[in-house]
């Protein structure tokens, strides 16, 4: 999931990929976003102390019908932002899911490159290096100011191509008897392409619950993709040619709502079929569990808004009351790593999903707060994404690798194709970054054409000072199946204050480092030596950087209370420096 602010330096006046609430008259996207955002549902919950009580209430976006204005792909498009300020836009697919574009953003002789989440595999770059729109670009004559990248993985491992994925997984189910009963979990958008090539192969419809069918019925009659034609069916002349998806449940195929599964699905001999990332060459795979977002797009799960220090308390609370004893009394201190990695899954600004279906809450959309335990205790004995080589009898579960976000590798191929003057990682934890050494430098510095990097600044700009040095170089814990990222804490923080600490700024999503060797940033911050300027017409990448510092800044030192000195916003910088006493 992207932790990046939507603010683009290069056009101040738009914002993108960011769900905060502001007075705007058009939303622009893609013709899929739109028809599945207006028939999304979520239930965000409050804990309501007083009653013990989880309350839920529905959440829909059809009131954003008339703000939602869909761009057609590959078609630029000058879109009027005030009177004379203009600036053209394209949607490119981004081979991620349903919806998923980057935008291609120009302006004069401005122009970004924003890819949102993207899977840029080898045939997806070649492809549209040689697009009309982007040769321009690819071929030299022009230059990206910057490309604004989907880093959910950073670590150097190759990834098995979707067409490989997809290869593996027919191969096993056909070792399976033909009355075999399959149930492929996809939470989110994005394997469409793996339900076609098991119905064909299987020869097969792939039972979904209605709330699905009737999204991908919208994609097909509302914009006529033939992507979707093929899942949800579509009329030629007075003929219903119906696709790969259906309603009846009477078929060996399944992909029905987790929560309230239905009588076929449910039976224990059922054969999950379950995505992972990447087979690695030590025979580990790595897990999928949700990363980059969508991890429930699917799913009428309950979700919690926003934490307050108080929800954050009882959550650890309630995690605590489930906690073996023996645990406690062997180590004498609390495992606390995975309520650590449950509250480092949230992102500002969106919910986290409890794992509750909605079946629990009733007619009055309410459940006991209690259900939390039960949730808690269930995720804790799932948590670990190890997976075993499977015994010489057919395995119950059939994993097959298929990323949906990038790997390494195929961001550098990416990157090189275009060589824009910089980079900024969309997926990024700017103190973990500095903890490490890590910096787009390190990363794509090669591939780009530009030496001068301000994710950069801006990290030396936030911590000025050399971080400190770790014990070891542990893994990140976003994907990989071992996972645990122990930081050095003070032996006087409890674990609450520790993870509430942890768990407010903006944290890595997808599997990272360590990847090439780190090195610093080139150089420091440009010299400020213009003029004042009005910041509503520009904003440089040093203001940026200033902002995005205030605000890391602000998260680490809100429960610590020593505030420091911080710039202020209102300026470009001519009084963010601090005043000496007469």
């Amino acid at each position: 999931m992207s932790t990046f602010g939507g603010i683009v330096s290069e056009f101040p006046e738009i914002r993108t990929n960011f769900a905060v609430k502001l007075m705007v008259s058009s939303v622009y996207c893609s013709a899929a976003t739109r028809e599945i955002l207006l028939r999304l549902e979520r239930y965000p919950c409050r804990l309501n102390y007083a009653k013990g009580l989880l309350e839920a209430r529905q959440q829909t976006y059809k009131h954003l019908s008339s703000l939602l204005k869909p761009i057609p792909l590959e078609t630029p498009t000058t879109l009027e932002l005030a009177p004379n300020l203009e600036l053209q836009v394209t949607l490119f697919d981004a081979n991620h899911c349903p919806g998923a574009v980057m935008f291609l953003i120009e302006r004069n002789d401005t122009a970004i490159l924003y890819t949102g989440d993207i899977r840029s595999e080898p045939w997806f770059v070649n492809s549209i290096s040689r697009h009309p729109v982007l040769i321009e670009y690819t071929s030299g004559i022009r230059t990206l100011d910057k490309i604004y990248l989907d880093t959910s993985f950073t670590k150097d491992v190759p990834f098995q191509t979707k067409s490989q994925g997809i290869s593996e997984l027919l191969r096993k189910v056909a070792l399976y008897p033909a009355d075999t009963v399959f149930y492929f979990q996809a939470w989110t958008y994005g394997y469409e392409e793996v339900w076609l090539a098991l119905s064909k192969a299987l020869k097969s419809p792939i039972h979904v619950d209605e709330y699905k069918m009737r999204i991908y019925a919208s994609l097909s009659s509302k914009i006529g993709d033939h992507r979707f034609a093929s899942l949800a069916g579509y009329m030629c002349g007075n003929a219903r040619h119906p696709g790969c998806l259906t309603v009846h449940e009477s078929v060996r195929l399944h992909s029905c709502e987790k929560g309230n599964l239905c009588s076929v699905a449910d039976q224990p001999n059922v054969v999950k079929i379950q995505p992972i990332v990447a087979h690695l060459v030590d025979g580990t795979d790595i897990a999928e569990v949700g990363i980059g977002g969508g991890g429930n797009d699917f799913q009428r799960d309950a979700e919690l808004g926003a934490l307050s220090p108080k929800d954050i308390q009882t959550l650890q609370e309630l995690y605590d009351s489930i906690l073996p004893h023996h645990i406690m009394q062997k180590t004498g201190q609390v495992d606390d790593s995975f309520f650590k990695s449950l509250l480092q899954s949230m992102t500002p600004g969106r919910d986290m999903p409890l794992g509750l279906t909605m079946d629990l809450f009733g007619d009055q959309l309410t459940t006991s707060i209690n259900k939390l335990n039960s949730m808690l205790a269930h995720k804790r004995s799932s948590s670990s994404g190890v997976t075993t080589p499977t015994a010489t009898r057919l395995p119950r579960v059939i994993h097959f690798p298929y990323a949906r976000h990038s790997s390494y590798e195929e961001l550098c191929h990416l990157v090189d194709a275009f060589k824009p003057r910089d980079v900024w990682p969309c997926t990024e934890n700017a103190e973990h970054w500095w903890r490490k050494g890590y910096s787009i430098a390190s990363y794509f510095g090669d591939f780009c054409s530009g030496a001068d990097f301000t994710y950069d600044k801006m990290v030396q700009a936030t911590y000025p000072d050399p971080p400190p040095q770790d014990k070891e170089d542990r893994p990140d814990t976003q994907t990989s199946v071992q996972v645990s990222e122990d930081a050095e804490e003070p032996p006087s923080l409890s674990p609450a204050h520790r993870l509430l600490t942890e768990s407010s700024g903006p944290k890595d999503r997808g599997d990272e480092l360590p990847g090439p060797p780190s090195k610093r940033a080139r150089g420091e911050a440009d010299d400020q030596d213009e003029s004042q300027r009005s910041l509503a017409s520009h904003i440089t990448d040093t203001d940026s950087a200033i902002r995005w510092g205030v605000y890391n800044r602000t998260v680490d030192r809100l429960y610590e209370g020593d505030w420091g000195s911080l710039p202020l916003l209102s300026t470009t910088d001519h009084h963010s420096n601090t005043e000496q006493e007469l």
